[in-house]
């Protein structure tokens, strides 16, 4: 992506763990059917693999060796764009916001945004903003709230499956989770880290 000066980038960081748990649940909530007629890939010829379980998905994903530049969705790719982020995030139009802080503070946060973006919003108007943007009122209106217009989900309302932190971690053991610590401190900067793997929120 180009960074242009006429453009603001806010980018959304998240404990890795609990992306990969939510990008896990995800996958499984696509209808891949649908995404065919969309991208119109050759037909498969075989079956499609069994999906492993979650937490053995979320163990090979931690280890697995994969391009940032190709595998964007992987440990490496998303350390790759978060550390880009985060050493941009000095400049004028990049705006890094923790999803822990967005839930634990929403208000606070969506004010930070208008205000870095420009937008003057009346007073009367924040209650209603506010509560339209929390989670389990875009979970209420599921239908119309998920960004889904091409209809490759299986289940809107699932698509708000959780909204809290602390999923991957759970299903780990702590040799795992020290195991993922190892791993992702070769793979960005420690002080981006210690923002990123904050305990805030964490149910």
């Amino acid at each position: 992506m180009p960074i242009d000066p006429r453009a603001s980038y806010v980018v959304v960081a998240r404990h890795p763990l609990d992306m990969a748990v939510s990008l896990y649940h995800q996958g499984n909530n696509i209808d891949r059917e649908r995404l065919r007629q969309l991208t119109a890939p050759p037909e498969p010829t075989t079956p499609p693999r069994p999906r492993m379980p979650v937490l053995e998905w979320l163990l090979d994903w931690i280890d697995r060796e994969d391009d940032p530049r190709l595998e964007l969705d992987s440990l490496p790719g998303v350390m790759h764009h978060l550390t880009n982020a985060w050493s941009r995030r000095h400049e004028a139009n990049i705006l890094l916001v923790h999803y822990d802080d967005l839930s634990s503070d929403l208000e606070g946060q969506m004010r930070r945004l208008a205000r870095r973006l420009g937008f003057d919003v009346p007073e009367p108007a924040w209650p209603a903003l506010v509560v339209g943007a929390s989670f389990a009122d875009m979970r209420a209106r599921a239908q119309e709230a998920a960004p889904d217009p091409s209809g490759v989900l299986k289940d809107r309302a699932a698509f708000f499956r959780r909204g809290t932190s602390g999923a991957g971690r759970e299903l780990l053991t702590a040799d795992e989770v020290a195991h993922y610590e190892t791993r992702v401190t070769d793979l960005a900067p420690a002080d981006l880290l210690a923002w990123l793997h904050r305990d805030r929120g964490r149910s």
